[in-house]
């Protein structure tokens, strides 16, 4: 990223309320209905049923990652008291290859915000090595940034979406 940018990150405050500061050292691809998605686009929830597509970089098969995706905003975003709401994690994904290749901890739940503007974050963290990561026991108030220092885990990528009710309008789109 250009210096003169700031990290859009930084700007919706994914970083302080879900991340710690990171650099990103692995690429991330996120496709959802065969489009890539970036940072701080808007999406409905009907667009979100089935998991998105990741793509996740790297060099060594024998580098593994974690994924996990979470609402920020949870049950809306003036009360965010279950903040963060896990909606997926795979673990044990194979360096160059997809979340497919890995192994699904917390099964894929669809976004359904009822109240407001949600910031969903997919962060990618680096493994220490496979089978290394465990499960949490559930999803609401999910904490990325313990679970990471639990499990000895170092965030590498990050992309982060939108959502709204279908009904509800304005914000950027995909």
């Amino acid at each position: 990223m250009p210096r003169n940018m700031v990290d859009p990150h930084v700007v919706r405050s994914v970083i302080d309320d879900v991340l710690n500061p990171f650099t990103n050292s692995v690429s991330l691809s996120v496709v959802i209905n065969n489009k890539e998605i970036s940072n701080g686009c808007l999406l409905k929830p009907s667009q979100l049923v089935n998991r998105p597509r990741v793509s996740v970089g790297g060099e060594d098969l024998r580098t593994f990652y974690t994924l996990a995706m979470v609402d920020a905003d949870a049950p809306s975003p003036s009360n965010a008291f279950l903040r963060e709401y896990l909606h997926w994690m795979v673990t044990d994904i194979p360096a160059t290859t997809s979340a497919s290749f890995g192994k699904e901890a917390v099964f894929y739940e669809s976004p359904k915000p009822s109240a407001g503007i949600h910031r969903f974050v997919i962060v990618l963290f680096k493994q220490l090595g496979r089978d290394t990561v465990f499960a949490p026991e559930w999803r609401h108030n999910f904490n990325t940034r313990n679970f990471a220092e639990i499990n000895n885990l170092v965030i590498v990528g990050s992309v982060y979406f939108n959502c709204q009710r279908e009904r509800g309008c304005g914000g950027r789109r995909c």
